[in-house]
C-alpha cells in the first residue's frame, strides 16, 4: 500500500493545509485501499474562499473577454499535454474504466473549446432609432461569485467542464466544492488552470461536508449556485438559494428509459444498451437503468442481453482491458446490493446477479457485476427510483403507446431513448417524450457542449441549464443602454425630453 496523501485546499492562488481535525478518505475503488485524505474545510476556510473570489472579481470582470479566453486556450493545451495523467487519476479515484475515464477528461476539453468562443457568445444586441434619435444597446455582463457543488461521478467533466469554463470566460469568479469522494482530478485541473495563467482567486477549491456547503446558499457575496446531485439535496439547494436571491441550476436524479420496438436492429440495440446501462458501472445521470421492450421480442432480447452482459471483463479501472470497473465505494456497493434485494422482494425476476463478483488479485475492490431484472411491473420501486449502479430493469409492453405512457409516468425526465427503424414512431417519440435529452437509436444522448444539458421534471430545478446558450445566460445578466445625442447648434430647437419609447 502506498503512502496516503493528505490533500490541500486552494484559495487565492495558494495550496493550503486545512486547520480542520476531520479528514475524509479517498479510496482507490479497484483495490479498496485509501489513497488520500481530503480535508473537511472549516466554515472560516469556506468563507475565505468566497472572499478570495469576491476580491478577484472586479479585476477579472474588467479583463477583456478576448484576453480571458486566451487563458482557456492555454488550459486546453495543458489538458492535451496531461491527458493520460488526468485519465489515470480519474480511473484511480472513481473506478470507471480507462476509456470511460478518458471520456470524462475529453468532456472537460469540449466545453473549454466552446467557451473559447465567448467573445461571440457574449455578444449583445442593438437597435438604432428605437425612438427618433435614440439608440439602444444590450450588453451581457458577469454577475460576481458563483459556487459549484460537484458530485462524485464525473470528477473532471462536471466541475472543470460544466462549471468553471463558462463561469470564468464570462468574467465571473467561482468556488468549487469538489466531491470529497473523488477530489483529485479537480485538484490536478486547478493546478493546470494556475499554470495556464488564471489569476489568483478566480478559481478556488474546497472539500467539505454539507454543513459547510450550506454557507454557499445564503452568503451575500454568492450570486449563483450550480449543483449536480440527488433530487432531495437539489430541491433544498434550489429553494434555499433562490430564497436568498441567488440564481440556481440544479441537475438532479434520473431514471432514464429506453423503448425497444420489434423492428429494432436487435444485436446493435443490445450492445448499445449494455454500454449505456453498465458503462461507468451505472454511475452517471445519463445511464440507462430501464428498458421498455415490446413483448413479441422480449424473450429474445433478454436472452441476448444476459449473454453479452455476462461476457463483460470486470477488473481494475486502470487496466485498459477492463470493460466494467468497480463502483466508487464500499458504502455505495452496499446500497446497490440493497436495491437488488429490494427488487427480489418486490417480485421482479433476477435474470443476472452481479452481487458476488470478485476479481483475482483485487478481492478488496468494490466490484459489482452487471445485474438484470425482468418482468418489472409498474409500482416496483426498483424500476422507478434511481439506483446509480450496474442494474437494468426490463419492463414488457404490447406496443408503442403503452411504452411511452409507462416512460412518461416516471417523475424523472433527464433522458429518453427509442430503438426502432420506423420513422413515424421515432418522430412521435421525440415529440411526445418528457425526456429533455432524446436518443433515437442513440444509447447515451448527451448533447455536445454547444447545446445545454437539459433534464426535465424532477431531474432539474432552475430556469437555465448548464452549457450551450443557457450556460452563457446563467452566468451573465443583461444591461440595456439607451443613448441620444444633441447637436449643440440646434439644441435650443429640440425637446430633450422627447423620448417616446414604451415601458
Amino acid at each position: 500500500m502506498s503512502e496516503i496523501k493528505k490533500l490541500k485546499y486552494f484559495v487565492d492562488g495558494q495550496w493550503l493545509e486545512s486547520m480542520t481535525e476531520k479528514y475524509m478518505p479517498v479510496y482507490n475503488p479497484s483495490t479498496g485501499e485509501v489513497q488520500a485524505e481530503a480535508p473537511c474545510c472549516t466554515q472560516e476556510e469556506v468563507d475565505a474562499a468566497i472572499d478570495s473570489a469576491a476580491k478577484a472579481f472586479p479585476s477579472w470582470s474588467q479583463t477583456p473577454v478576448t484576453k480571458r479566453v486566451q487563458i482557456l486556450f492555454k488550459f486546453r493545451d495543458l489538458l492535451d499535454k496531461h491527458f493520460d495523467e488526468l485519465t489515470e487519476i480519474c480511473a484511480r479515484e472513481h473506478g470507471k474504466n480507462w476509456n470511460e475515464s478518458a471520456g470524462d477528461i475529453a468532456k472537460v476539453k469540449e466545453p473549454i473549446e466552446v467557451a473559447c468562443g465567448m467573445p461571440n457568445l457574449m455578444m449583445g444586441e442593438s437597435l438604432m432609432n428605437t425612438s427618433t434619435g435614440y439608440d439602444t444597446v444590450m450588453y451581457r455582463e458577469p454577475l460576481g461569485v458563483f459556487a459549484g457543488i460537484a458530485p462524485f461521478n464525473f470528477p473532471g467533466m462536471i466541475p472543470m467542464g460544466w462549471m468553471v469554463p463558462f463561469c470564468v470566460a464570462t468574467g465571473n469568479t467561482i468556488v468549487i466544492k469538489a466531491s470529497s469522494v473523488t477530489p483529485m482530478t479537480a485538484i490536478r485541473c486547478a493546478e493546470l488552470w494556475q499554470e495556464a495563467g488564471l489569476p489568483d482567486g478566480v478559481l478556488n477549491i474546497v472539500t467539505c461536508s454539507r454543513n459547510e456547503a450550506e454557507i454557499f446558499l445564503k452568503h451575500p457575496k454568492i450570486k449563483g449556485v450550480s449543483f449536480v446531485g440527488t433530487t432531495k439535496v437539489g430541491l433544498h439547494i434550489y429553494s434555499t438559494a433562490a430564497a436568498h436571491g441567488k440564481r440556481v441550476q440544479a441537475q438532479t436524479e434520473a431514471k432514464n428509459h429506453a423503448l425497444v420496438l420489434e423492428d429494432c436492429a436487435l444485436e446493435r440495440t443490445v450492445r448499445g444498451i449494455i454500454n449505456s446501462s453498465f458503462g461507468c458501472a451505472g454511475e452517471r445521470c445519463m445511464a440507462l437503468p430501464v428498458v421498455v421492450v415490446q413483448e413479441n421480442i422480449a424473450d429474445e432480447f433478454v436472452a441476448l442481453l444476459k449473454k453479452l452482459s455476462s461476457e463483460l471483463k470486470i477488473g481494475p479501472a486502470y487496466d485498459k482491458a477492463t470493460q466494467l470497473g468497480p463502483v466508487v465505494s464500499a458504502a455505495h456497493r452496499e446500497n446497490v446490493t440493497k436495491w437488488i434485494e429490494k427488487g427480489i422482494e418486490e417480485g421482479a425476476e433476477l435474470v443476472l446477479d452481479g452481487r458476488k463478483v470478485t476479481v483475482e488479485g483485487y478481492e478488496n475492490g468494490f466490484y459489482m457485476g452487471p445485474t438484470i431484472f425482468d418482468h418489472v411491473k409498474p409500482g416496483m420501486t426498483v424500476g422507478d427510483e434511481e439506483i446509480f449502479g450496474p442494474v437494468v430493469c426490463i419492463k414488457r409492453v404490447k406496443d408503442f403507446e403503452e411504452g411511452i405512457t409507462i416512460m412518461n409516468d416516471n417523475p424523472f425526465a433527464n433522458g429518453s431513448i427509442i430503438y426502432t427503424q420506423n420513422g413515424y414512431f421515432s418522430r412521435e417519440f421525440a415529440r411526445r417524450t418528457h425526456g429533455g435529452m432524446v436518443g433515437i437509436n442513440v444509447g447515451i444522448p448527451v448533447p455536445v457542449g454547444v447545446f445545454p444539458f437539459c433534464g426535465h421534471k424532477d431531474s432539474f430545478f432552475g430556469d437555465l441549464h448548464c452549457l450551450g446558450k443557457d450556460g452563457v445566460r446563467f452566468f451573465t445578466e443583461v444591461k440595456a443602454v439607451t443613448t441620444t445625442w444633441f447637436d449643440e447648434k440646434e439644441k435650443k430647437n429640440k425637446n430633450i425630453d422627447s423620448w417616446d419609447g414604451t415601458i
